[in-house]
């Protein structure tokens, strides 16, 4: 973490940035299918939980 010192004597911290990645084609299909199959499992289980709820009151 890199720490300057204001005139005042006040302590200003500022994270390090990450490296940057450069991707390929191929692993943006593989990003696109895993937000895919998370946006359906998600939705999978809304929908379970919207049931289960109905069925419980």
């Amino acid at each position: 973490m890199q720490v300057t010192t204001e005139d005042g004597g006040l302590l200003n911290a500022f994270a390090k940035e990450p490296r940057m990645e450069v991707m390929d084609q191929n692993a943006s299909r593989d990003r696109n299918r895993s937000s895919l199959m998370m946006l359906i499992g998600g939705s999978i289980l809304v929908t379970g939980l919207i049931a289960i709820s109905v069925v419980i009151s």
